[in-house]
């Protein structure tokens, strides 16, 4: 009996061990879910998400007016059939014809209530819609596939673009969406990761800039990093009061959610602070053309030993009403970016700069893969690498002219992009830029 009493006890203490381990064990797991619930609700926030969302719709509703008609791009795949293979596929954009007086420039306080200008600007003497010498071996690349169907906007319309909420989610913040990182500052600098390859003219009046731009597609290595080939024109220092307009083509994952080169616009007159943005994503530049959309893809474009296009670009100021006007190809007025936008560039530029630009963000720790123009150095030459011909400034007697004996060619890292400059007959002042990024000589 004593033996047994023994053994009955010992199991009732065992048995009461097990229920406290039990216990011990659901209160820890227990313990563990409020934790991770708190966790989780602190990483989610749920008051900061629905302001963040309130944010994105609020920008959406004021950057995409109403539409008098929408075209998708997307919709051209039929539509082109054998003529598809030619062209880059369709980008999938909805472009938005606009009617021209509610396009987001007239959200600026200086020109709310206004219309753009039925005059036409004064175009520079000796200026003759890029036509090419019977030598010239290259093409046009203006074909923007969302009109390559033939399809446009009505008369008195505008073609814009569409926003959408994934373009915004894209960008480092809601605030900073269509601008470019305030780094951005400096040609010679690669302060934030910006490198250049670039020519340029300093030290006179300037009152505009011309190029043909060859058009490639680089590979870009991250969403957050992009590649650019474009003019700059440029007034005030180089500090918090620069002045820039740009015009050029550039691949830029993060702002449009692709690896497609596409014809772009810049403006800032605070050194990229708080002013300025890409193409129509702030009030300012004004649309005048019913056939061009800004930030819509290029087509065709260069390949390595095949056929090479480009695109002619004029950026000038009309004497007769002081504002910069962009020409894109033979003849097409894009718009104007008005005087009263700028502080130095309402009466001129100081400098005109052509060129390359990538942001080398070092993700993987050593320099970026990111190509800049062809990803080929300037050494290989035509069909291999990348160029601007017929570069040209505008005077103050509104003339054309060739760049004087002051023009310079200038790379931050030549061992990762370089550049080499010439002229010739057939194509003026010119110059061959690029690379390939990240090679042996560039870590």
């Amino acid at each position: 009996m004593a033996s047994c009493s023994s053994y009955s006890s010992s199991r009732a203490a065992a048995a009461h061990l097990v229920r406290l381990l039990l216990v011990a064990l659901l209160l820890a797991a227990g313990w563990a879910r409020a934790t991770a619930a708190k966790n989780d609700t602190q990483r989610f926030r749920p008051g900061d998400e629905l302001r963040r969302y309130r944010r994105v719709q609020a920008l959406l509703k004021r950057l995409n007016k109403p539409a008098l008609r929408t075209i998708q791009a997307l919709t051209l795949l039929a539509r082109l059939s054998a003529c598809v293979s030619a062209l880059q596929s369709p980008d999938g954009d909805l472009i938005d014809c606009v009617a021209a007086h509610l396009q987001p420039a007239f959200d600026h306080p200086r020109l709310r209530g206004q219309r753009p200008l039925a005059d036409p600007p004064a175009r520079p003497k000796g200026h003759h819609h890029s036509r090419r010498p019977s030598n010239d071996t290259t093409a046009d690349a203006g074909v923007q596939l969302w009109a390559a169907s033939g399809e446009a906007c009505p008369e008195g319309s505008v073609p814009i673009r569409r926003v959408t909420e994934a373009d915004v989610l894209r960008a480092s913040s809601v605030r900073r969406f269509g601008r470019a990182p305030a780094s951005r500052v400096r040609r010679d600098s690669v302060s934030g990761g910006h490198e250049h390859a670039v020519g340029y003219v300093a030290g006179d009046e300037y009152y505009g800039a011309k190029a043909s731009i060859n058009v490639w597609a680089p590979q870009v290595s991250t969403a957050s990093e992009f590649s650019l080939s474009q003019i700059w024109v440029i007034a005030g220092s180089f500090g918090n009061d620069l002045n820039t307009i740009e015009a050029g083509w550039q691949v830029s994952p993060q702002l449009y959610g692709d690896n497609a080169p596409r014809f772009f616009t810049y403006w800032t007159t605070d050194a990229y602070q708080t002013t300025g943005c890409y193409n129509l994503l702030c009030s300012g530049f004004i649309q005048t053309n019913s056939r061009i959309a800004m930030g819509a893809a290029i087509s065709p474009t260069s390949a390595y030993n095949a056929g090479q296009f480009d695109i002619s670009l004029l950026v000038w100021k009309d004497p007769n009403h002081g504002n910069w006007w962009l020409e894109f190809g033979s003849g097409e007025l894009v718009g104007y970016w008005p005087s009263l936008l700028f502080s130095h560039l309402a009466s001129h530029a100081s400098m005109v700069q052509f060129g390359g630009e990538v942001v080398n963000t070092r993700a993987s720790g050593s320099h970026t893969a990111t190509q800049m123009g062809s990803g080929h150095f300037a050494g290989e030459g035509f069909g291999r690498a990348s160029y601007f011909r017929n570069l040209e400034v505008v005077d103050w007697d509104n003339s054309l002219v060739p760049l004087a004996a002051g023009f310079h060619v200038t790379a931050d890292h030549p061992s990762c992009y370089d550049i080499q400059g010439g002229v010739n007959a057939v194509w003026g002042n010119y110059f061959y830029y690029g690379g390939p990024g990240r090679n042996v000589r560039c870590t």
